[in-house]
């Protein structure tokens, strides 16, 4: 594979990373003011824009738009899953084990030549 190929899938795991953090690592913080909270998440979501912006630009020119936003879903379910279980303590049940497969069942449509 190409550049264009495998970097828009790690600059886009990476970019999920910071963007979890920035809407959900509030969670555990639940008695900091929110102005706080919103300054703190737009400084996290700053390096995810970093990635994610160069993810699709560079990603364009090997995937379709449509293959660069599924692509980018099942990425941020991955990323929330492991975020959940991990950070906040959370179980995967299987109702959530569902949702993931339905997601990839879109990313099997999304990439297959029809």
């Amino acid at each position: 594979m190409n550049w264009a190929a495998i970097a828009p899938i790690l600059l886009l795991c990476g970019s999920n990373v910071f963007m979890t953090f920035a809407w959900y690592g509030q969670l555990r913080y639940p008695n900091t003011p929110v102005w706080i909270l919103v300054l703190v998440g737009w400084g996290i979501a700053l390096f995810e824009y970093c990635l994610a912006v160069p993810a699709n630009h560079i990603g364009y020119r090997y995937y379709s738009a449509a293959q660069l936003k599924t692509m980018q879903e099942v990425i941020t379910l991955a990323v929330f899953a492991i975020f959940s279980v991990t950070y906040l303590g959370e179980a995967l049940r299987w109702n959530h084990a569902v949702a993931f497969g339905f997601l990839a069942l879109a990313a099997f449509f999304a990439f297959h030549k029809w």
